[in-house]
Order: structure tokens, then sequence, then C-alpha cells
């Protein structure tokens, strides 16, 4: 681990992206028109990812309608429209079960400074920099492997797994609130892509 937690975060903040732009029409059709399958090969080769087969299938029939974000290729390659959150740098890094992090939250909120430990209020100050900059790659690791697919309104957005053993699954990022990410299931299954496309992720969250 890193001891400089204030050059990490901003390593790794890097990669985001700025939320891209209305993409130019292609040959005249609507902006979300269906990608050939050359195109969806060339964002997972430029991505380094392969997407699950549902959801490249989903790509090869797309219509506006969709709420799903868009993948496009813009001035910068290819990526989400209007997505500031997924993280391109860690896309190829395997998804992390919660529970896989779960003794190193417990031990990370055990260890935020308090102003009693540091007579020295610059030392303090100085703490508090280097744990809130080790707080914000922890979290953004959280999503590592994933791309917030869709946004849920207040802070909440649905992830969906490219990288690792859950690829394909899909989960819920409530942390606004309940400051957890949650697997979406359907009769006590993973949901697929495909179901999940005709309902509502909040239905679909074991709270």
């Amino acid at each position: 681990m890193t001891n400089d937690w204030a050059t990490e975060a901003r390593r790794v903040a890097r990669g985001r992206r700025d939320a891209l732009g209305s993409p130019p029409s292609r040959q005249g059709a609507c902006p979300a028109a269906p990608l050939s399958g050359a195109e969806i090969r060339e964002a997972e080769a430029e991505l380094g990812i392969a997407f699950p087969d549902p959801y490249r299938e989903y790509l090869l029939r797309q219509d506006a309608g969709d709420a799903v974000k868009l993948l496009y290729r813009s001035a910068a390659g290819w990526g989400w429209l209007g997505d500031s959150d997924t993280n391109y740098d860690l896309l190829t890094t395997a998804f992390p079960h919660p529970d896989s992090y779960r003794a190193y939250e417990d031990e990370l909120v055990a260890r935020e400074p308090l102003t009693e430990d540091f007579p020295d209020h610059p030392a303090y100050q100085a703490a508090c920099e280097q744990w809130n900059a080790e707080c914000e790659v922890f979290e953004e690791r959280k999503t590592s492997g994933a791309v917030f697919i869709q946004e849920n309104g207040c802070g909440f957005s649905t992830l969906l797994v490219v990288t690792g053993p859950r690829h394909g699954s899909l989960w819920f990022d409530g942390r606004a609130t309940c400051d957890r990410i949650l697997p979406l299931n359907l009769d006590d299954r993973p949901v697929s892509f495909t179901d999940w496309l005709a309902r509502s992720s909040m239905d679909l969250v074991g709270w």
C-alpha cells in the first residue's frame, strides 16, 4: 500500500472522463443507432475488456428509447455518453465483491484522525488530508471493473461488471444513502442484463 495517498488519489482520479457530449449522427442515423460487430470489437479492444454476451447483443439492436447509457466513439475514444463516474483506468481490474474489503473498510474508519491525538494542528490537518485521500482511493476502487451503465437518480446508479469472476452481473450503487453496493437479484439468482432491461433496478435490490 502507498503512503502518499494524496498522490495516489490524483492518479486514480485521472481514470475518470468528463461527461461526453452529444455524439455525432452516424450516416444520418439517430445517435443511438445499433453498433456493428466490428465497432463493438473495436470498443472492447480499446477499453481492454470483453462485454457480457447479453450486453453485446443489446448493442447490436439498441434504440433511442432505452435508458442505458449510450456507448459510442468520441474524439477521446470509446466511452459512454454522459458518463463521468466510470473509471476507465480501472475497467481492466476485477470488480471486488463487497465482502472482500469489509475488514479494510472497518479498519480505515477506525483510523480516522481525531483532534485529541494531534496536539499540533498542522500535523492533524496533514493526517486528515492523507486519510481523506485514502478514502477517496478506496471508494474509487470499489467499482473497479464495472461500468456505470445507468443513472437512477438521487445519486444512485446501476453497475454492469465487465471484468473478473462476477463478469456480466449487475449491482446497485446505493452509497448515496446506505453506503453499500448491492447485487441485483431475480428469484434469488443474479439478474441477467436482458431481464434487467425490463425492470427497475430498485425492484431488484435485496435491501
